[in-house]
C-alpha cells in the first residue's frame, strides 16, 4: 500500500479543530477522498468504472472501497451486468445518513441555514430577514434554526459533522478574520472560525460567500459536467469563485475570484441587487430590502431594463476578463439574483474576442447556476465535506 493510499489528507489536523469528533469520523486518504467525490458527483458506480476514472488498479480500488464500506460512508448497491455472460458487478453508493452538515449564510440583511446529508441532498432549510445583523442576534437565530431542523428532521446529533459558514468580505488569513461590508461591522474584528465554533459547539469552516456558492455549484450544479468554471456571485454586492479541475481556487490569501475588483471605481457600475433595488424603487416599485426584492421579483417590473442597460458593460468586462485569463468550460451566473433575471440579462453579455484570420477562439458559454436552494448556505453546508471527505 502506498503512502498516498493510507495517509490522511495533508493540511488537516483534527487536533486543531475544536469539537471535532475523531471517534466518529475517521480521516480519509487522498485517494479515498477522490473515490468518494467521484461517487458523489456521478452517482452509484462499479469498481471497474472507478478504477478507470482514477487510473488505479482494480485490486487497489477494491481494497480502498472495502475500507470506505467498513467505515460506513459507502455501501453496496444494485448489481449490474459486466457485459460478460453470467457475470455481475456491484455498484457502490453514498450512505446519505453517514454524516450531516449545516450550512449557514450570513447575508447583508438575512440569515439562512441549510441541513445537508452526506449525499449532498438538502433535507431542510430556513431563512429569516433580520432587523440587525449583530453577532449576538445572528447566533441566537442560527442556534434556533439548527435546533429546529435537528428535531424536525430527526437527525442524530452525533452524526452532525460540522457547520460551514459563508459570509461576504475578503479574507485576512494571518488573523483568521474577514473584512466584511460595513453592515456586518461586528463580524470584522473576530476570528470567525474560533468564535462560531464556540457559539455552535461544532467544528466550523468559514468561506467567502462567492466561494461558498461556487463550491455548491461544483458539486450539485454545473460542476457535475464542467470541471472548470468561473462563478459570478450576484447579491447585494458582487463577487465570485473559480473552480479548476473540480477544486476551488483560493489564491495565496484566499481571495481568488473577487471579480468585482476588475471594475475600475466610479467608471463601471457594479452589477448587484442593491443597484437594482434603487432603480426599481425610483420607478415606483416598493421593495423594502434586497431580500424582499429576491422574494417578490418580477422581471417585468419597471426599472429592470434600466438595470440591464446600466450593468451589461460591467458584466461583459468581467466575463471577458475571466474567459481570457482562465479559459474555463463555462461562466456561471448565480447567487441571490433571481433566475428569471439571469436569463434575461445573459443575451446582453458580450465576450470580447479579437479575431485572427476570421477565426473565433473557443469561448465559454455564459449560463445560469443550476444548484438548487439558497446558494451560499448550500455551498457552506458542502464546505466541511469537501475539506474532509471529498476532493
Amino acid at each position: 500500500m502506498s503512502d498516498s493510499e493510507q495517509a490522511p489528507v495533508q493540511g488537516f489536523d483534527p487536533a486543531t479543530v475544536k469539537y471535532f469528533r475523531d471517534d466518529v469520523f475517521l480521516p480519509s486518504s487522498e485517494v479515498e477522498r477522490a473515490i468518494a467525490a467521484l461517487v458523489l458527483r456521478r452517482g452509484a458506480m462499479t469498481q471497474a468504472q472507478i478504477s478507470r476514472e482514477i487510473n488505479r488498479p482494480q485490486q487497489t480500488v477494491s481494497r480502498l472501497l472495502s475500507r470506505l464500506v467498513e467505515r460506513g460512508s459507502l455501501r453496496p448497491g444494485e448489481r449490474v451486468s459486466t457485459g460478460k455472460r453470467g457475470q455481475l458487478s456491484v455498484k457502490v453508493e453514498i450512505v446519505p445518513d453517514y454524516a450531516w452538515s449545516f450550512g449557514i449564510a450570513i447575508l447583508w440583511d438575512a440569515v439562512a441555514v441549510t441541513l445537508m446529508n452526506f449525499k449532498g441532498e438538502i433535507i431542510g432549510s430556513r431563512q429569516r430577514v433580520m432587523t440587525t445583523m449583530s453577532h449576538d442576534a445572528v447566533v441566537v437565530e442560527v442556534r434556533r434554526m439548527i435546533g429546529e431542523l435537528t428535531r424536525q428532521c430527526s437527525i442524530d446529533p452525533h452524526r452532525v459533522f460540522a457547520a460551514g459558514i459563508g459570509i461576504p468580505g475578503t479574507f485576512m488569513r494571518e488573523t483568521g478574520q474577514v473584512n466584511t461590508p460595513l453592515v456586518l461591522e461586528e463580524w470584522t474584528n473576530i476570528n470567525l472560525e474560533e468564535a462560531l465554533s464556540h457559539d455552535l459547539e461544532l467544528p466550523v469552516w468559514v468561506e467567502n460567500d462567492g466561494n461558498a456558492a461556487a463550491i455548491g455549484e461544483s458539486l450539485f450544479g454545473v460542476g457535475r459536467r464542467a470541471r472548470s468554471f468561473v462563478y459570478l456571485y450576484i447579491a447585494t454586492g458582487v463577487g465570485g469563485g473559480v473552480i479548476q479541475d473540480g477544486r476551488l481556487v483560493r489564491g495565496v490569501f484566499g481571495n481568488a475570484g473577487e471579480v468585482g475588483q476588475l471594475l475600475p471605481p466610479l467608471i463601471y457600475p457594479h452589477p448587484n441587487l442593491k443597484l437594482l433595488r434603487e432603480l426599481v424603487r425610483r420607478r415606483g416599485v416598493e421593495v423594502e430590502s434586497v431580500s424582499d426584492l429576491v422574494l417578490n421579483f418580477n422581471p417585468d417590473w419597471p426599472g429592470v431594463d434600466d438595470w440591464i442597460e446600466r450593468v451589461r458593460d460591467s458584466l461583459s468586462l468581467i466575463v471577458s476578463a475571466s474567459a481570457a485569463l482562465l479559459d474555463p468550460a463555462a461562466i456561471v451566473i448565480g447567487g441571490r439574483i433571481p433566475e428569471s433575471l439571469t436569463r434575461k440579462i445573459i443575451p446582453h453579455i458580450e465576450i470580447f474576442d479579437q479575431r485572427r484570420r476570421s477565426y473565433e477562439r473557443p469561448l465559454p458559454p455564459v449560463i445560469a447556476a443550476e444548484a438548487s436552494g439558497e446558494s451560499v448556505s448550500v455551498g457552506a453546508a458542502a464546505l466541511p465535506f469537501t475539506q474532509y471527505f471529498f476532493c
